[in-house]
């Protein structure tokens, strides 16, 4: 049996989730239901004194750890999957590693998320099967340094796969809510 091409499998997991699942998901998005708090205590994404947005955290995490937006959740994937792994992989500088630009609102959230999935799997689809076995090195934490970039591939794939799959419910949730039924109005 033929050793598995890495660059087209985790491709190919990734682009069938984006265009069968993911993305016709998030039609539709708008800034009531990306900032919507379904409890009280949730993390969102939050207007600054500056005018930017800054991301609800806390280090450690609390326990339990609070329920997040879709703002947050979204902003997540876009910030910390996968901009800043583009910026420490492939270059680029999308991501100031000190302030983060966190998404402002639906429609920003979106493009970004569309540039960012299209970048990362551009630079992906460029590497080789020695790529994907080489260690990942000084780019990441230790954690993951030693490990080869097709288990990062394939963690941030379970990453996108699971936040999104949280957005989903967040948005079934949202759209199932007396306040935002159509027969409630």
């Amino acid at each position: 049996m033929a050793a598995p091409e890495w660059g087209a499998e985790i491709l190919g997991q990734l682009e069938s989730h984006w265009a069968r699942t993911m993305r016709p998901r998030l039609q539709g998005l708008d800034d009531d239901e990306y900032f919507w708090e379904p409890v009280e205590g949730c993390w969102s994404v939050r207007p600054r004194p500056d005018g930017g947005f800054g991301l609800d955290f806390a280090r450690p995490e609390p326990d339990p750890p609070p329920v997040t937006t879709i703002a947050w959740r979204l902003s997540h994937v876009i910030v910390v999957v996968l901009e800043a792994r583009i910026d420490r992989h492939f270059g680029g500088s999308a991501v100031p590693p000190e302030e983060p630009v966190w998404p402002g609102g639906a429609a920003q959230a979106l493009d970004r998320l569309e540039r960012a999935h299209r970048r990362w799997c551009g630079e992906v689809r460029k590497l080789s099967e020695a790529d994907f076995a080489a260690p990942v090195g000084a780019a990441e934490t230790a954690e993951w340094a030693q490990r080869p970039f097709a288990a990062l591939a394939l963690h941030v794939n379970r990453e996108i796969i699971h936040h999104h799959a949280e957005i989903a419910l967040l948005r079934d949730l949202y759209r199932a809510h007396p306040a935002h039924r159509d027969d409630a109005l």
